[in-house]
């Protein structure tokens, strides 16, 4: 049955995050032969247009507005919701970021339609439509099929491959004028606290440290190891209570859900709390001198010793392996 399909791109500091081109893939496979309608809500964001294009868009709805320079649910609701008003869609794909979770139950609350949340995984099985999302906390997983009204999901970053980039796709970008009122909330200043570099939602290698590292400079050996592997430090929630980095790199059940492809664990005792948010990544390592410790349990690669031993060896190895490939 081919749809019409809304999917939301997500910009930061000029430039698309990886997760719309994903959404824009999850779009296509939603619509089943109809058309994606990509949306670009912000300030100056038009010229971003044409990149979801090549990555499948059909075409592109941009709005922009001052006031949306900055997100606040109330004004990129309004601006989302005029692009609905218009297209009319019969399916809408978001990204299951900070900002999709805010907006997406808000939008389906005006819509009066159900809502697919975190989801994994879809596909087309037996003529229906079938997402894959987790529950309990990642250690069981649900299938879900909507039978009725708009079909609404938002994707976890990392888990469904973008189609290749296409330049030679062509479709069109049109811009929409909407009227933002009535914010009840103004952004007035941005301080960033989370470390520069790869995003660590959408990394494919993160380097986590626990309690293990002892204090803050332990974590200086995790951040060249990552730096080598072009990936992203995170932490455990026992670290960040520690006071050994800041909480914006926590994952877990109360931070950061993470998939990457590589995940590599430093001092990680693997609580329960922790391994929901980390243990659907595609491939983990655990570094731990207690060898009983439950991180080895999800662990498909275990190595037991003093991580300030352990990881200063494996990024010595991948220096090599990069000047040997260079």
């Amino acid at each position: 049955m081919a749809r019409k399909v809304v999917v939301l791109g997500e910009a930061r500091d000029g430039s698309l995050r990886n997760v719309s081109f994903e959404a824009v893939a999850a779009g296509k496979t939603v619509a089943e032969g109809g058309e994606v309608v990509a949306v670009l809500i912000g300030n100056s964001v038009s010229a971003l247009g044409m990149e979801l294009v090549h990555y499948g868009a059909d075409r592109v709805v941009v709005v922009e507005d001052e006031k949306l320079a900055q997100y606040t649910s109330d004004g990129y609701a309004q601006a989302l919701m005029a692009v609905i008003d218009q297209e009319q869609p019969e399916g809408i794909v978001v990204g299951h970021t900070a900002l999709g979770k805010d907006l997406s139950p808000r939008i389906a609350s005006k819509l009066s339609t159900g809502l697919v949340s975190d989801a994994t995984a879809l596909e087309v099985t037996g003529g229906n439509l079938v997402f894959t999302r987790p529950i309990y906390s990642g250690k069981a997983f649900e299938k879900k099929i909507v039978t009725d009204g708009i079909i609404f999901a938002t994707i976890r970053p990392n888990n469904i491959e973008p189609l290749a980039k296409d330049e030679s796709r062509s479709g069109d970008v049109s811009s929409l004028s909407v009227e933002i009122k009535d914010l009840r909330s103004i952004i007035k200043e941005v301080v960033r606290k989370a470390s520069e570099g790869v995003d660590l939602s959408e990394a494919k290698v993160i380097v986590a440290g626990g309690r293990g590292v002892k204090s803050e400079d332990g974590f200086n050996p995790l951040t060249e190891l990552a730096d080598v592997l072009g990936g992203a430090v995170g932490a455990s929630r026992g670290a960040c209570d520690a006071e050994y980095c800041d909480y914006s790199l926590q994952i877990g059940q109360t931070g950061k859900v993470v998939t990457p492809d590589l995940y590599i664990a430093c001092g990680i005792s693997g609580a329960i709390q922790h391994l929901a948010g980390m243990s659907n990544s595609k491939v983990i390592v655990a570094i731990n001198k207690d060898p009983e410790a439950n991180i080895f349990n999800v662990a498909d690669y275990g190595i037991v010793g003093d991580l300030f031993e352990v990881v200063p060896m494996l990024t010595d190895e991948f220096k090599k392996l990069k000047v040997a490939s260079s």
